[in-house]
């Protein structure tokens, strides 16, 4: 047999060295971190290595988890610190090929994310498989979560590419040679892998070509929903365009698409404007955006009508506008209402002079005809042609149209508008005319179908048939629930062959409903059922409330009738939607939730209904709604306990409400923050089969999760994630510190409100996963500032995490930022509580480490006890960063002014001990004036220094 290509030896190593072990007891582990798993993964990166690392060639040819888990092997090899941020890394500082490997791995970041973003075509499906289907599926589910993480860190990786376009040197990507060399012993490597000369160069220019197009992709994508990004857009694709005319299109790094880039500069183009687009003469196309931009509707039917004539437009981008028009029309601008009609007669009219289908749109449209709208299709048809010049094919066209459409009215005034104005006259003869008036007069009187009110969701006639493809089109766009079922039905009297809740891979509903809804028999009812459910939890997803709560609405109506499983689950579901229409909406502000939602929650917790597939994201989203409306009685006191046993959410929740109800209290409440206590340290321990590698790795993508406690430490942080109440945020958040500074070989402990309730030792330490506690009590930190931003307690937490990781600036920034919201900016005394010894010695250490001496000395005496000994060696450094000397006036310890005026005498410093002398010389700082005085003069000296210092780091 023929050997595999390159690409796919990539797979085949990969899968051998990520294959889990059994153990004797028959429990299944992960990858062992052995030496055959080290050379498959060496061999991975050796074929990269041959295919020069091509991310075109690595795209098209490896899944995104495949390629995922070879770009992280990359990163490892590369020496990159693990669990360290790219973007907090210096590019400049690392040696080339590590360098190398951050920009490969955040450049295929970025360009997941946008090709994720593509519509794929549907691929037929085969015969069923289980094991085919079982892989496909978890591939798939994989595939999402990694690219959940990618998206979470899409700021980031721009932030690095960036910082990459400022390099401006070259660096070096890993070769098969310099791969063997850091397989080797580290004793015989000599230093070659970390030189500046190791692997395959990539020239300065060829990384800022290849970075700008990735990033203008980026942008563009960014754009569909922030139009300002369209310019950053538009810059990265013209640097892109001028390197290629200074390099060429290809390199030995990569192949720039001409074509597309082509596509994108153009589009930008459309999209911005400026100075100089506006010199050029305007396009269509920049003219149609314009006017949709601005909302200049007029012009826009106007543009449409004249292109009648000339044809300039492609039917396509006929189409799209069009389509975008309905799109505003179905959010709630009635306005546009007559637009769309408009818009869609110029474009009926274009299709019947160029020999196409008639439109379903225009049909739709048609269905209530007025004399208005037969006015203007007449004005539309007269200035589409010139009679004078039009061929006889087209003058046929435009008559068989007119005759056609006066057969299809029922209304006789209506008919006799058409059949007597001038293009009628002149397009159709004597005799053809006559006959069709005598043929309209003839007709017996009919109803009008058209105008029946519907009065139920299965009265709804289907319009005739049209083109299947029109059809599914139109099913994908619409999210009227009763033109989706017209829609089906059509479709369904076409076919009987397909499954149309396949048509579109973007509907997508959880498996526990989809084994229900794929089970129903009719096929018409089970296409219906899917796609209204997939398209309301789509509605759901990017909160469009409204059109979800109608879809839902349909859905129930329709599954009533014959499935109660299916109704239940339709409850279950509006009742969530409901919590985020509320959430969303009036409980942004604050208000609380009706008692009748209140009550459908317990209902919803206390349900014991067999048999009903229930999404876990229900409960969760539940017992978050019970803690941020303050239900902890309820969660406490009357929750049933089979629910507790049985649902860890309903656990999870109890404990916090018992913890918080008991706040601030003595130690009646340490009992129930011990229960919390063990529950949270089970989530975040991790079995022995899961310990860390010899080569300390640690993936970007973890897979050490524990199965020992009730939940996923993802699943807790998930939840969490839903929590706004402050108390409750404040709880949680103070547990993990908590946790965090259990451990053993913790230098700098991190202050949280109410830490004093926890306990203050874990028996097994070995057992907790202290990294992932750490990665774990940022990331709260991060969620709690965002639902209060003023907050100083969560504010000094994130400061002391910076503190901790040697981030002095940061810290120091996040320190002032805690003082001065609680302090109207410094203008009253920060609380005792916020600024203790504790934060100020850290803000002393801060500004020591800056190398900011003289803020040192100022900051000495902010503590109770003034540390002289630290005021006096800060003051003796010379090299310090700060503004010395005009920090003078800030000073208010005569002491430490009299040591500066000793220090500058002695080193002959005549101008500084002038400064120090008035300094001191001030009134207000005499001994002997009544200690209100000196405190008066002290905090009018602290409240400058701490604004001068917030000016400085904010």
């Amino acid at each position: 047999s023929a050997d595999p290509p390159p690409v796919q030896l990539i797979v085949q190593f990969l899968e051998q060295a990520s294959k889990p072990s059994v153990n004797e007891q028959n429990q299944v582990q992960p990858p062992p971190d052995n030496k055959r798993n080290r050379i498959l993964k060496l061999l991975a990166l050796k074929v990269a290595a041959h295919l020069k690392w091509d991310l075109d060639v690595l795209e098209k040819s490896l899944s995104v988890p495949v390629l995922n888990m070879l770009l992280n092997e990359l990163l490892c090899i590369s020496k990159v610190p693990p669990g360290t941020k790219h973007v907090d890394v210096d590019l400049s500082s690392l040696p080339p090929t590590t360098a190398m490997a951050i920009l490969l791995y955040n450049r295929w970041a970025i360009r997941t994310i946008v090709q994720s973003s593509f519509p794929v075509k549907q691929v037929k499906p085969g015969p069923p498989q289980l094991n085919v289907m079982n892989q496909m599926q978890q591939e798939k589910e994989l595939t999402e979560n990694i690219l959940k993480v990618l998206k979470e860190q899409a700021a980031d990786s721009i932030l690095v590419l960036e910082g990459a376009l400022k390099l401006n040197k070259d660096l070096y990507v890993h070769t098969i040679r310099t791969l063997d060399l850091l397989a080797m012993e580290p004793g015989m490597v000599n230093g070659e892998t970390e030189s500046s000369t190791a692997g395959l160069k990539i020239s300065a220019e060829e990384i800022q070509c290849q970075v700008c197009y990735d990033l203008g992709a980026i942008y563009f994508q960014q754009g569909a929903t922030n139009a300002a990004v369209h310019e950053n857009a538009k810059e990265k694709f013209c640097r892109t365009k001028e390197l290629i005319a200074k390099n060429g299109a290809s390199s030995l790094h990569f192949t720039i698409d001409e074509e597309r880039l082509a596509g994108y500069c153009q589009a930008c183009g459309v999209l911005t404007s400026s100075d100089d687009d506006a010199s050029e003469q305007a396009t269509p196309y920049s003219e149609i955006h314009s006017c949709m931009k601005s909302g200049n509707y007029q012009d826009l039917v106007k543009i449409f009508l004249e292109d009648n004539l000339t044809l300039s437009l492609p039917v396509q981008f006929r189409q799209s506008v069009l389509r975008e028009l309905f799109q505003k029309a179905q959010q709630g601008n009635d306005a546009l209402d007559e637009v769309c009609f408009k818009v869609c007669v110029c474009n009926t009219v274009c299709d019947v002079l160029q020999g196409r289908t008639i439109d379903i749109q225009f049909c739709q449209l048609f269905l209530k005809p007025s004399k208005e709208k037969i006015d203007f299709l007449l004005e539309v048809c007269s200035r589409s042609i010139s009679l004078e010049n039009a061929s006889e094919v087209l003058k046929r066209k435009m008559a068989a149209f007119l005759k056609n459409l006066c057969l299809g009215l029922e209304d006789l005034q209506l008919v006799f508008m058409i059949s007597s104005h001038e293009l009628f006259i002149k397009l159709l003869k004597d005799d053809e005319r006559k006959l069709l008036v005598d043929q309209m007069r003839k007709r017996s009187p009919r109803i009008n179908l058209c105008t029946k009110p519907v009065t139920s969701f299965y009265d709804i006639p289907a319009s005739a048939s049209v083109n299947i493809g029109q059809l599914e089109h139109q099913l994908i766009l619409s999210v009227d629930p009763w033109r989706i079922r017209q829609i089906l039905i059509e479709l369904h009297g076409m076919t009987s062959e397909r499954q149309f809740w396949m048509v579109s891979n973007k509907w997508e509903v959880p498996n526990v409903y989809g084994n229900v809804i794929l089970g129903i028999k009719d096929n018409l009812t089970r296409d219906l059922v899917y796609i209204l459910m997939a398209k309301g939890l789509h509605c759901c997803a990017i909160k469009d409330f409204v059109h979800a709560k109608q879809l839902f609405a349909a859905c129930l109506e329709l599954v009533t009738e014959f499935s109660p499983k299916l109704r239940q689950v339709m409850l279950n579901e509006m009742l969530l939607l409901d919590i985020y229409t509320h959430e969303a909406g009036p409980g942004v502000s604050g208000e609380r939730p009706p008692s009748d939602l209140i009550s459908r929650v317990r209902g919803y917790l206390e349900m014991r209904v067999p048999d009903i597939p229930l999404r876990q994201v229900i409960a969760e989203e539940c017992v978050a709604f019970l803690l941020n409306w303050c239900e902890n009685e309820y969660l406490t006191m009357q929750v049933p306990l089979p629910l507790v046993q049985t649902n860890p959410y309903v656990k999870l929740g109890q404990l916090l409400a018992a913890t918080c109800k008991e706040l601030p209290g003595p130690k009646e409440s340490r009992r129930t923050a011990k229960d919390l206590w063990e529950v949270v340290v089970q989530i975040c321990s991790v079995s022995n089969q899961h310990k860390r590698g010899n080569d300390g790795r640690v993936s970007l993508i973890k897979h050490r999760e524990s199965t020992l406690g009730i939940m996923y430490r993802s699943e807790l942080l998930s939840f969490i994630k839903k929590l706004r109440e402050p108390l409750v945020l404040t709880t949680i958040l103070s547990l993990f510190v908590k946790l965090h500074n259990v451990r053993e070989d913790i230098v700098n402990d991190i202050a949280a409100e109410h830490i004093s309730i926890w306990p203050s030792s874990i028996p097994n330490l070995q057992s907790v996963d202290f990294e992932a506690v750490a990665v774990t009590v940022k990331e709260l930190v991060s969620y709690a500032l965002t639902i209060n931003a003023n907050n100083h307690f969560w504010l000094i937490i994130q400061a002391d995490i910076y503190f901790a990781t040697n981030q002095y600036s940061a810290a120091l920034h996040y320190y002032l930022q805690a003082g001065a919201v609680c302090s109207d900016f410094f203008n009253k005394m920060v609380p005792p509580d916020v600024y203790t010894d504790q934060v100020i010695k850290r803000m002393i250490k801060c500004c020591s480490l800056l190398n900011c001496h003289t803020q040192v000395a100022i900051l000495c005496q902010f503590l109770r006890e003034v540390d002289y000994k630290t005021a006096f060696k800060a003051l003796q450094e010379q090299n310090s960063h700060d503004a010395m000397d005009s920090y003078y006036e800030y000073i208010w310890d005569v002491t430490i002014l009299e040591y500066l005026t000793y220090l500058h005498h002695k080193r002959g410093e005549t101008d500084k001990r002038q400064i120090a002398i008035k300094a001191i010389g001030q009134t207000e700082l005499n001994a002997s004036n009544p200690e209100e005085v000196l405190q008066l003069a002290a905090q009018r000296r602290k409240k400058k220094f701490l604004q001068a210092m917030a000016k400085l780091y904010f």
